[in-house]
């Protein structure tokens, strides 16, 4: 897979992601990700990537033109490929285990990181195909959205995890949150690991996850009950 990230911020993109099951992911070569400076397809001496909107209101919006050199050029590269762009947005679809699971079977990613007041709107129109919100919620830019979304998705490819159970298994992946996990030791400052963890019997193990993650999305998220 191959994923290309656009942003104002490299940095904020490329630490978080050059560690732990991301870094192994890119060292044997299961995702191809690069991570680009938007101001790199600016034509001015400047770099100016936004302007004021039209209409008037608040802050800036960022400009087409830069967008869509870059993300032009990008494609162009990879042809090969069949690309989907992806812009992050707190009004695009909310990111939930499921998109992640669409977008991990696709050969290429752009991902477009938004800032300011957002994208001008000819960039939504005519270039991208997906918005995706990490929450309801507003952040600084989108490369912090942008940088979850990457993680989410990539440790879906197969060989990413250290066991190829554990995808599957997480919270989310069955419309349920995970069951409680424990480890040793059995018991600390008098507070024991339930029995049946111990007991070896992996049918009564099973009904127990599944009867703990119940009881926990319940609690926790019922909306994904509903």
């Amino acid at each position: 897979m191959k994923i290309d990230i656009l942003t104002l911020f490299p940095e904020i993109c490329r630490a978080p992601l050059s560690e732990s099951m991301m870094k192994r992911a890119q060292e044997n070569k299961t995702v191809d990700l690069r991570i680009h400076n938007l101001r790199d397809w600016t034509s001015d001496k400047h770099h100016i990537v936004d302007d004021a909107p039209f209409g008037g209101g608040q802050g800036m919006v960022m400009k087409p033109e830069p967008i869509f050199a870059a993300v032009e050029e990008l494609k162009s590269k990879i042809q090969t490929l069949e690309s989907k762009i992806v812009l992050m947005s707190p009004a695009g679809r909310r990111l939930d285990q499921q998109l992640a699971t669409e977008l991990s079977k696709d050969p290429h990613l752009i991902v477009i990181c938004g800032h300011y007041e957002g994208v001008d709107h000819r960039v939504i129109e005519h270039l991208v195909d997906l918005e995706v919100s990490i929450g309801d919620y507003v952040l600084t830019n989108g490369a912090i959205a942008a940088v979850v979304l990457v993680d989410a998705v990539v440790r879906l490819l197969p060989g990413v995890l250290g066991h190829e159970r554990s995808a599957a298994d997480d919270s989310f992946s069955a419309d349920l949150l995970e069951g409680p996990q424990y480890t040793r030791p059995a018991e600390f400052r008098g507070w024991k690991v339930p029995d049946v963890l111990l007991s070896g019997n992996h049918a009564e193990i099973a009904k127990w996850r599944k009867e703990q993650a119940l009881k926990r999305t319940k609690a926790n998220r019922p909306d994904l009950m509903a």
